[in-house]
Parts: C-alpha cells; sequence; structure tokens
C-alpha cells in the first residue's frame, strides 16, 4: 500500500512542475471544489471536525488564490475575481458557522463556473501555441 501512495504522490508532483500557470489555477479550482464537495456531504452526515477541515481547506484555497490577483495589472478582471473570491470564501466561513450546505452550493456554484472560464482559457491557449 505504501508504494501505490508513493507512486501517486509522484504523479501529483510530476503534475505539477509540469503544468502551465493556467493548468496551476485549474488544479487549484480542482482542490477547492473538491473540499467544499466534502465539506457540503460532512454537513449533511453531521460530521462537524470533517465539515471543519475540508472547508478551511477550500478556504485556503481560495485565499491563495487570492494573493495572487495583481490588482494593478489585472484591472477589472482581478477586481471580479477578487468579489467572486470573496463571496465564495465568506459563504463556506457562513457555512461552517451555521451548518448551511446551501451556502456550500453557492461557493461551488460560483468554483464551478469559474473553473470552466480558466479551462477555456488554458484550451484557447494551448491552440494558439499549435498554431505558432
Amino acid at each position: 500500500m505504501a508504494y501505490g501512495n508513493q507512486s501517486l504522490d509522484q504523479y501529483r508532483k510530476t503534475a505539477i512542475t509540469t503544468a502551465s500557470p493556467l493548468q496551476l489555477v485549474v488544479m487549484l479550482y480542482d482542490g477547492a471544489l473538491r473540499f467544499m464537495h466534502q465539506g457540503r456531504q460532512a454537513i449533511i452526515d453531521g460530521n462537524l471536525a470533517e465539515q471543519n477541515e475540508k472547508l478551511q481547506r477550500a478556504q485556503r484555497i481560495i485565499a491563495e488564490l487570492t494573493s495572487c490577483l495583481d490588482m494593478e495589472q489585472g484591472g477589472e478582471i482581478a477586481q471580479n475575481l477578487f468579489a467572486l473570491y470573496d463571496f465564495a470564501y465568506n459563504r463556506l466561513v457562513t457555512a461552517n458557522m451555521e451548518d448551511r450546505a446551501d451556502y456550500v452550493d453557492q461557493a461551488i456554484r460560483v468554483f464551478s463556473d469559474l473553473r470552466e472560464s480558466w479551462v477555456q482559457v488554458e484550451a484557447q491557449q494551448r491552440g494558439g501555441e499549435r498554431a505558432a
């Protein structure tokens, strides 16, 4: 079993070190969404410890994404992303405090839509690189 975990860890490290910046952003979204879904399920199951852990992990990813925004260079796009990240982050905090799965659903919707946008941008960039 340890060998399987080592192989998985190595695969993850390789995926991260070889990913483009846009792919890394998508990976962060995937992680945040995974933790949101897990936290939501923990709310439904009444597992407060797991709920807290998973929702806080999602919050840390959102905080990391927020800290990477360049408000000067990014202009309106960075401001809009900041507002969406702030909304999702605050929804997760409130969901965790009040055991509200519906608030997690709202954050999931925001992040799912954003993730899809980043996937499209990454695909367009890949297509442009092939044409060059």
